[in-house]
């Protein structure tokens, strides 16, 4: 067994299985420029070696709870005004959707905006009964824009649609019902190893081409791609949306509610 750690995710590989956790306890788990190139680091460091499943794992709390708007506010407030691409990050989901590997969210606890990404691109989510899946973008005057080609092809439009008006959790049970979670247990540690007992029979060169063809009957996200980042730059780097971020990270409020 290898053991490599890195700064915002731990990795371990195991024959022929990549374990990577997103590991910043500090920050909620949430993804900033580090977290997104350690990533990309290891799933390309993954296409070309004999890894044939990725497990995605996060905290006990907390699996990954969108962007960090910490990183945001300090680019805000260091006079930025255009918001950066968020290609980078759509390539990383778009990696564990095609990429020549089985990829699985091992969900525990919090999933929120941007960390819905990951479950939505991974080919089969596990999770226990503390999973919780949210979209909270509207509530800042965004909306989940890069997420929701991955999403609307896992769990169909309308539960996307309502996911993203809503705001709201959604707990593990109804995650089920809507396709969002493949498979749910209390020990869902047990469940995992269940799983690759299966998962690791299969050959790489099985697994891409499975995969290159159930891609091209659904290639929404990459076909969105273009339009998806756009969107999402236009709505970070509206004013009024910087201003209602700014004021959330110095004040805890939320742009509807008034100042004391």
């Amino acid at each position: 067994m290898d053991v490599v750690t890195y700064q915002t995710i731990k990795v371990r590989f195991q024959e022929s299985i990549c374990y990577l956790t997103f590991h910043r306890p500090d920050a909620n788990n949430t993804i900033n420029d580090q977290l997104i190139d350690e990533c990309l680091q290891v799933m390309n460091q993954c296409e070309t070696s004999s890894v044939t499943v990725i497990v995605l794992e996060g905290l006990p709390e907390v699996f990954c709870f969108g962007a960090d708007f910490q990183e945001i506010y300090q680019e805000m407030k260091s006079g930025r005004k255009q918001a950066s691409s968020q290609e980078p990050l759509y390539d990383l989901w778009l990696k564990l959707q095609t990429g020549p590997f089985v990829t699985i969210s091992h969900v525990r606890g919090k999933v929120n905006a941007g960390g819905l990404g990951f479950v939505a691109a991974s080919d089969i989510v596990i999770a226990d009964q503390t999973a919780s899946f949210s979209l909270s973008e509207l509530l800042f005057g965004l909306y989940p824009a890069c997420v929701l080609p991955f999403l609307i092809r896992r769990i169909g439009y309308q539960k996307a649609h309502y996911m993203t008006l809503m705001t709201k959790p959604i707990f593990v049970q109804e995650a089920m019902e809507w396709s969002l979670v493949d498979a749910c247990d209390a020990q869902s540690e047990v469940l995992l190893r269940k799983h690759l007992l299966r998962l690791r029979r299969l050959n790489k060169k099985a697994i891409a081409r499975y995969k290159q063809f159930i891609n091209s009957l659904d290639d929404r996200p990459r076909r969105t791609k273009s339009m998806a980042l756009t969107e999402n730059q236009d709505m970070f780097s509206d004013p009024q949306n910087q201003m209602g971020i700014i004021r959330y990270v110095e004040t805890g409020q939320f742009p509807w509610e008034k100042s004391p």
